[in-house]
């Protein structure tokens, strides 16, 4: 149930805090005193849109906040599925705006809008003073049934979704597989074209880096071997080489050797860059010897890369890129190859998901028809009580299993007659705002019993009633009272003369400064605004005893 309402900076509000009870809470005042305003208020902290203005004049921030305490089982665990974990049995939804933007917090952790939204359809129901005008509405009908039928058939519609999202998708799949069967041979025609040309030239790895480098050498080897034969000269290939010479070094050092020392460690270093200078002289031999190539090598490396680089070009910078071509090109090979089978596939996993979408579509159809006999009794007894007394009531379900769609099969529409001699006829021709008000009373007084919502906010749902019905529109409230907590923005006496606790809703002014208030009544001060209510201003006594009577025999 909601336990308190706090709200500052809303409009005519500087802040006001209400603490709600069990039972029918009442709010009363004269017109223009701000009850309106305190249901907006509390709408925008369920995630509504507010005006720009909604913020007073001399004050930089709005705040609206909403205390519930929770006890219902299937509550806390369907809050627990949007993520929210309630503290001391307590839920607190807070709606700020500064600045022109606006902030919600859940339990002081702050959430988008839609979850908070999602979070209210569980802890209150609100009828506001136009509302009754959606059961107009053939659409939300379905909507109403479905929410009388219980957790049984809401699990059922869940299924029903899930499994329409997931057929409309196998369809679409394959749809699109039945038109792009023109185009798959051509398709299978290039996909073969592109792995036979890969394959026939049997890339290798590393393949193109060896090309390259072997090409460039090749290029240039002209004068590659324009310097070998000047080195090889000069190292060894006439008199003034350096082979010559070392040698001729080495003979002159050998006659002195073997008188000093220090010659012959000259000599023996000459020695070993003789034998490194050797060394080097059959290295640069052979390798002069390996430059050597025919010009079918060299063509022959040329036609490769040229190959490679076309294939680079065609289907990916490198060797690595072209091989996943390759092996990308070969599944659709072996997919496209087999399509007509593909195709069969897809079609009989659309048409094994419409089989248990129907299934699910008649459990649901089943569903609606059983309780919508249920629902048409509950409210034809609820409408007598509201001074509909020879009011008939139906629900027309009309069912065309080949237009599924993603709630079902069924079309449902409300009617209603309520005069003797009258047809059945839609609600839209029920003309009067008043018999709307009370048909949509009667249904959610009906709802009520189904549901686990706590809380229900009825605003000025008297609209348009008078007399006797407002009395047993009264008496329907007080009943909804005992199994839910109701508050509700009245201003007929009979309604407001059931409270368990009774608001009134005052604006005043000090000439520059205007502000609604709230306080709760006293008994006595409750037999005086019903006073109020009954002959305005010209309060009799004759009009408070009234009133005390009226109290008196709402308390019994």
């Amino acid at each position: 149930m909601l336990q308190s309402l706090h709200v500052r900076n809303i409009a005519l509000i500087d802040d006001v805090e209400i603490d709600f009870t069990d039972g029918l809470n009442i709010l009363t005042g004269e017109t223009g005193a701000g009850k309106s305003i305190l249901i907006d208020s509390v709408n925008f902290a369920l995630g509504a849109r507010m005006p720009k203005d909604v913020v007073r004049n001399d004050a930089d921030y709005a705040l609206c906040e909403l205390v519930f305490s929770v006890e219902d089982d299937a509550t806390v665990r369907a809050l627990e599925e949007l993520g929210v974990m309630l503290t001391d049995d307590q839920v607190i939804l807070q709606r700020r705006i500064v600045n022109g933007k606006s902030s919600c917090r859940v339990n002081a952790e702050s959430v988008p809008a839609t979850t908070l939204r999602a979070i209210s359809e569980l802890l209150i129901d609100i009828h506001g003073q136009h509302e009754h005008q959606s059961l107009l509405y053939k659409k939300n009908h379905k909507i109403m049934l479905d929410s009388f039928c219980g957790d049984d058939h809401r699990l059922e519609l869940c299924k029903l979704e899930e499994l329409y999202d997931e057929y409309k998708e196998a369809l679409k799949e394959y749809e699109n597989a039945l038109s792009s069967k023109d185009s798959v041979a051509a398709d299978l025609d290039y996909s073969r074209f592109v792995v036979n040309e890969i394959e026939a030239a049997d890339l290798k790895a590393g393949e193109d880096e060896a090309l390259e480098s072997d090409f460039l050498r090749m290029n240039n080897s002209h004068r590659i071997a324009e310097v070998l034969s000047g080195v090889s000269s000069a190292l060894s290939s006439d008199n003034d080489c350096a082979s010559s010479m070392i040698s001729h070094a080495l003979s002159e050092l050998k006659q002195i050797a073997d008188l000093d020392e220090g010659a012959r460690g000259i000599y023996e270093q000459l020695i070993s860059v003789d034998d490194l200078l050797s060394d080097c002289v059959r290295e640069l031999t052979s390798y002069a010897e390996d430059i050597e190539f025919s010009p079918e090598d060299y063509e022959r490396a040329k036609e490769r890369l040229d190959l490679i680089n076309s294939l680079k070009m065609k289907y990916a910078p490198t060797l690595e890129g072209i091989a996943k071509r390759l092996s990308e090109e070969s599944e659709k090979i072996e997919k496209m190859t087999d399509y007509e089978s593909y195709v069969e596939d897809l079609r009989f996993k659309k048409d094994g998901l419409y089989d248990k979408l129907s299934q699910v579509c008649a459990r649901v159809s089943e569903g609606r028809c059983t309780e919508a006999k249920k629902l048409k009794k509950d409210i034809e007894e609820a409408l007598s009580s509201l001074n509909f007394l020879d009011a008939r009531f139906d629900i027309v379900i009309n069912s065309d299993p080949d237009a599924i769609t993603r709630d079902g099969i069924d079309d449902v529409e409300f009617v209603i007659s309520t005069n003797p001699g009258e047809d059945l006829k839609p609600l839209t021709n029920v003309a009067s705002g008043g018999e709307l008000s009370r048909i949509m009373l009667a249904l959610k007084s009906v709802l009520a019993k189904r549901d686990n919502i706590g809380t229900l906010i009825f605003d000025e749902i008297d609209t348009g009633i008078s007399g006797m019905t407002a009395q047993l529109v009264a008496d329907r409230m007080s009943e909804i009272a005992k199994r839910h907590q109701v508050i509700a923005v009245t201003h007929l006496p009979q309604i407001a003369s059931h409270a368990t606790t009774h608001f009134l809703i005052e604006k005043s002014s000090d000439g520059t400064h205007t502000s609604t208030s709230v306080k709760p009544l006293s008994y006595e001060g409750s037999v005086d605004e019903l006073a109020r209510m009954l002959a305005g201003e010209s309060i009799t006594d004759a009009v408070r005893v009234n009133a005390e009577e009226l109290k008196k025999k709402q308390k019994t």
